[in-house]
């Protein structure tokens, strides 16, 4: 058996090289986030409209989110007091700087963040650190989501330039990844990304190439900083020799999410679990999101109606998106998103990743992580 080693992120240490993914709306919140932690991972918790069961959502919607930020924070350390809890936050979002320092603010060990460059997320999280009475004795790891080389020099040159810092560490999105992808669609279409047998048309060797090229580009900037900065690769990780394939590129660990989906911890819905246990490999598309973004979802009457040109009446908007015109979007993805995490699976989105339709049954993190690591004989 290979043993691998822990992710060190200067002074924080991830015992099992494992971070689970950020899933939003509600799916990897305090219960997912903490049972993770707990078994020695890096727990997530999604920030994306975080607030959506407090009674004033809808109203208040920034208030509940703000309230929901810490709330779930304080009860993911309840589940794992020593663990690591991370918040992933979008760029996309509106409020963008709010969630970030009030993620920092909470205590949070790590912030991730993507759906886009977070070229400002030094300057949120230095203000929130002026606005705090003391800085912690630990600051909050700072890991920028990418997906390609180029993207990666352009988040070192521009922290380096502005900042005058270097990412904590860096998230790798690959092309199998679910939710929201990184990739214009033609992009996925030469990875062979966006096919109804993704196992047989993916072009694995094309995007090992890239994730190298990010790992030499990281080392570049952590020699002129004198710090080493790790990487972690995700998107289409699911049994144990994919994750050692992963560090044979030179990973340093792992981000998963779709394996977590179908745990007992899993803030999700049970039957947002079951269409995941349901699902063939041929309901599993991409498709475009109100982001803007391509995103991996599972094909439901919900999409089939998207597909068809049947627009869903819009009648709130929730400041979800910086960039939202509520006369144009197919749909809102809020609404959505909310209807997969309290069940309506026939009115939502389903989120996933490309190997969803692999899972079988309801399991239990503890067991999620011992086998990704390769424990499990």
């Amino acid at each position: 058996m290979t043993e691998l080693k822990p992710l060190v992120i200067g002074d924080l240490v991830v015992e099992k090289p494992v971070i689970q993914g950020g899933m939003g709306v509600g799916i990897s919140l305090h219960r997912l986030a903490g049972a993770v932690a707990k078994a020695g991972g890096a727990g997530i918790i999604s920030s994306a409209q975080i607030g959506f069961r407090e009674p004033d959502f809808q109203k208040n919607v920034v208030e509940a989110n703000l309230r929901a930020i810490g709330r779930e924070m304080k009860l993911s350390m309840g589940i794992a007091p020593v663990g690591v809890i991370c918040f992933n936050i979008m760029l996309a979002t509106r409020r963008y700087d709010l969630w970030v320092k009030e993620a920092v603010k909470s205590g949070a060990d790590i912030i991730i963040s993507g759906a886009g460059l977070p070229v400002t997320l030094p300057e949120h999280v230095e203000a929130a650190y002026h606005e705090m009475e003391r800085e912690p004795k630990r600051r909050v790891k700072l890991a920028p989501i990418v997906s390609s080389a180029k993207s990666a020099m352009v988040i070192c040159k521009m922290w380096d330039r502005k900042f005058h810092v270097a990412p904590d560490l860096f998230v790798v999105e690959g092309p199998l990844a679910g939710g929201h992808l990184g990739f214009s669609r033609e992009q996925l279409s030469e990875y062979g990304a966006d096919t109804t047998d993704v196992p047989a048309t993916y072009d694995w060797e094309t995007f090992d190439k890239e994730v190298r090229g990010i790992i030499q580009v990281v080392k570049e900037y952590g020699a002129k900083y004198r710090c080493h900065i790790p990487v972690v690769t995700a998107g289409g990780i699911y049994t144990h020799e994919d994750v050692l394939h992963q560090f044979g590129l030179g990973a340093e660990g792992v981000q998963v999410g779709t394996r977590f989906v179908t745990t007992e911890e899993c803030d999700a819905s049970q039957a947002y679990k079951e269409a995941y246990i349901k699902a063939s490999k041929e309901d599993i598309v991409v498709t475009k999101s109100p982001v803007g973004m391509p995103g991996r979802a599972i094909l439901n009457p919900f999409l089939s109606r998207i597909k068809n040109g049947n627009r869903p009446s819009i009648k709130a908007c929730y400041q979800c998106l910086e960039k939202c015109d509520i006369k144009t979007i197919p749909y809102c993805i809020t609404t959505a998103l909310v209807n997969a995490a309290i069940g309506d699976v026939d009115n939502a989105l389903l989120f996933c990743g490309s190997n969803a339709f692999r899972t079988k049954k309801i399991e239990t993190v503890d067991n999620v992580i011992k086998e990704l690591m390769g424990e499990l004989v």
